[in-house]
């Protein structure tokens, strides 16, 4: 299977795919010619890591579930512990963006947004109270 083809079943773009042979995830097989050929387990791991990037894993992240999943004697606290991570990072990042969203919606409600220049906004922005 070539490139084209792997990029179609898994929805990763061919970029997506080299890098990830460059840095190691993945290791198509080469013809003689030097084209990559794919084998239907680089088709899998391919889907996985495209799976586990859209969830927000990091690529080391992705190396270590990949590495995981592979391990049949891996413990499912280990692949576990890096989930609960994971979510313990998006929440603060939930956290964060509500706190933006707060302080934007009080400064838009704050501004009156007629012809005046004065702008509590841009005086936020500034650093002034």
């Amino acid at each position: 299977m070539n490139i084209g083809d792997v990029s179609n079943r898994t929805g990763l773009p061919a970029k997506t795919i080299r890098y990830y042979e460059d840095i190691n995830l993945i290791k198509p097989m080469r013809d003689d010619n030097g084209y990559r050929r794919f084998r239907e387990q680089d088709v899998h791991k391919l889907s996985f890591l495209g799976r586990a990037r859209a969830l927000g894993f990091t690529i080391e992240d992705c190396r270590t579930l990949l590495a995981l999943y592979e391990d049949e004697t891996r413990a499912s606290a280990d692949v576990k512990r890096i989930a609960r991570d994971h979510l313990t990072q998006i929440e603060a990042k939930i956290a964060d963006l509500n706190s933006m969203r707060d302080t934007l919606g009080h400064l838009i409600d704050a501004c009156a947004g007629d012809d005046r220049p004065d702008c509590p906004i841009l005086h936020d922005l500034g650093g002034k109270s």
